[in-house]
């Protein structure tokens, strides 16, 4: 996965502050039930599984069988995941036709090689399982709270992460088709001065991409900002693909 290297500090960062607690996550949870519709025994792969939340998450909302698998070894190391293995997106150490379903969250913008990854994922799965890609596409990031405050940041998605349309057609040519997508909204903190609270540059891409003077200007105007009382509400994007 090629963005960034998940080292020790990355790996420390994002466990510490990337988890969106479980009560955020009502609409992810009821928005994937409906495109995955799982069943007892389904096996279902969590590809870029990071330190391993969103497999517990699954295992505990519905009872299927994750494998998580994971490029990095500093994240490896920091995860609690039922079944976790070391792997790559474009050469994964799974038999062919042995899943009933993908989830890549925050993962597609890293794959240095999508076309492989599709390839990859089309021999894992077996016909008509779906891949379901929790996602900032180029062009939405403005969507998420915390990047509003460093413009330079949606910059640099908007100019270097894929577009859905690109990823659509990229596994198109592996003969998946699009079966939907929707905006999904989660409530990611309790407040600004939570998000302020907790912020870790090392656990956001964007924000290690761009340079010093950019991300402390930024965090003037998050300071600025962390007054305001309420929830901090965000949207991403869900894609689906069978």
């Amino acid at each position: 996965m090629g963005r960034m290297r998940y080292d020790e500090p990355a790996a420390v960062a994002f466990r510490a502050g990337r988890h969106v607690p479980a009560d955020g996550l009502a609409h992810w949870r009821a928005a994937v039930a409906r495109h995955l519709a799982p069943r007892p025994g389904m096996a279902l792969l969590d590809l870029g599984a990071g330190t391993g939340w969103w497999a517990q998450l699954f295992t505990a909302w519905y009872g299927v069988q994750v494998v998580a698998v994971e490029p990095s070894a500093a994240m490896r190391a920091r995860a609690r995941a039922p079944r976790l293995v070391a792997g790559r997106a474009d050469a994964l150490p799974l038999a062919a036709g042995s899943l009933d379903a993908a989830w890549l969250s925050t993962v597609v913008h890293h794959l240095a090689d999508l076309p492989a990854a599709a390839a990859e994922l089309r021999r894992v799965l077996r016909p008509g399982a779906p891949v379901l890609l929790r996602s900032v596409f180029a062009g939405r990031a403005d969507q998420i709270t915390l990047l509003r405050f460093f413009p330079e940041a949606i910059r640099l998605v908007d100019d270097t992460y894929p577009q859905a349309a690109t990823v659509r057609a990229v596994f198109a040519a592996d003969g998946f088709t699009a079966a939907a997508g929707e905006a999904v909204t989660q409530v990611s903190a309790p407040s600004l001065a939570a998000v302020l609270d907790g912020l870790d540059r090392d656990a956001h891409t964007p924000l290690r991409l761009i340079d010093d003077d950019a991300y402390a200007a930024g965090l003037t105007r998050l300071r600025t900002a962390a007054t305001a009382t309420g929830p901090v509400i965000d949207t991403m994007d869900l894609l689906v693909l069978r």
